[in-house]
Protein backbone atom coordinates (compact mmCIF):
# COMPACT_ATOMS: atom_id res chain seq x y z
CA UNK A 1 0.00 0.00 0.00
CA UNK A 2 1.28 3.78 -0.20
CA UNK A 3 0.02 6.30 1.94
CA UNK A 4 0.15 9.98 1.50
CA UNK A 5 0.77 11.89 4.85
CA UNK A 6 0.56 15.95 5.09
CA UNK A 7 2.22 16.72 8.15
CA UNK A 8 2.04 19.77 10.37
CA UNK A 9 5.24 19.82 12.08
CA UNK A 10 4.82 23.08 14.38
CA UNK A 11 2.09 20.90 15.64
CA UNK A 12 2.54 17.32 15.60
CA UNK A 13 -0.44 16.65 13.92
CA UNK A 14 -1.15 14.59 10.41
CA UNK A 15 -3.17 17.25 8.42
CA UNK A 16 -3.94 14.92 5.56
CA UNK A 17 -3.98 10.57 5.52
CA UNK A 18 -4.79 8.44 2.48
CA UNK A 19 -4.26 5.15 1.27
CA UNK A 20 -3.85 3.84 -2.45
CA UNK A 21 -3.40 0.37 -3.77
CA UNK A 22 0.00 0.12 -5.05
CA UNK A 23 -1.78 -0.05 -8.42
CA UNK A 24 -2.61 3.48 -7.50
CA UNK A 25 0.99 5.09 -8.10
CA UNK A 26 0.62 7.86 -10.63
CA UNK A 27 -2.99 8.77 -8.30
CA UNK A 28 -0.40 9.06 -5.00
CA UNK A 29 1.98 10.58 -6.78
CA UNK A 30 -0.15 13.22 -8.42
CA UNK A 31 -2.05 13.97 -4.97
CA UNK A 32 1.27 14.77 -3.28
CA UNK A 33 2.55 16.51 -6.04
CA UNK A 34 -1.31 18.81 -5.86
CA UNK A 35 -0.62 19.39 -1.78
CA UNK A 36 3.05 20.10 -2.19
CA UNK A 37 2.26 22.83 -4.75
CA UNK A 38 -1.05 23.91 -2.78
CA UNK A 39 0.80 24.38 0.54
CA UNK A 40 4.30 26.28 -0.89
CA UNK A 41 1.94 28.45 -3.40
CA UNK A 42 -0.09 29.73 0.78
CA UNK A 43 3.35 29.27 2.63
CA UNK A 44 2.89 26.88 4.55
CA UNK A 45 5.09 24.51 6.17
CA UNK A 46 4.11 21.17 6.10
CA UNK A 47 5.39 18.05 5.22
CA UNK A 48 4.26 16.22 2.15
CA UNK A 49 5.25 12.08 2.10
CA UNK A 50 3.99 9.19 0.45
CA UNK A 51 5.39 6.49 1.93
CA UNK A 52 5.01 2.43 1.06
CA UNK A 53 3.98 -0.03 3.73
CA UNK A 54 2.41 -3.65 4.02
CA UNK A 55 -0.29 -1.76 6.25
CA UNK A 56 -1.45 0.93 8.26
CA UNK A 57 -0.08 -1.00 11.23
CA UNK A 58 2.90 -1.72 10.11
CA UNK A 59 3.34 2.18 8.69
CA UNK A 60 2.50 2.75 12.39
CA UNK A 61 5.24 1.22 13.79
CA UNK A 62 7.63 1.83 10.79
CA UNK A 63 6.76 5.92 11.31
CA UNK A 64 5.66 6.12 14.39
CA UNK A 65 6.54 10.17 14.83
CA UNK A 66 3.08 10.82 12.55
CA UNK A 67 1.19 9.04 14.59
CA UNK A 68 2.20 9.68 18.31
CA UNK A 69 3.33 12.48 20.16
CA UNK A 70 7.16 12.75 21.48
CA UNK A 71 6.11 11.50 25.17
CA UNK A 72 4.41 8.37 23.71
CA UNK A 73 7.36 7.64 21.35
CA UNK A 74 9.68 8.11 24.63
CA UNK A 75 7.75 5.87 26.66
CA UNK A 76 7.39 2.70 24.09
CA UNK A 77 11.19 3.38 22.84
CA UNK A 78 11.83 2.38 26.85
CA UNK A 79 8.97 -0.53 27.48
CA UNK A 80 7.34 1.31 29.56
CA UNK A 81 3.28 0.89 29.25
CA UNK A 82 1.23 4.16 28.93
Amino acid sequence: MIFLIEYNRSKGSIVTFRDFDDSQRREAENSRLDIELDVNRKGIDHEVVLLEAASKDALHRTHQRYFADLRQILKSGSGQDE
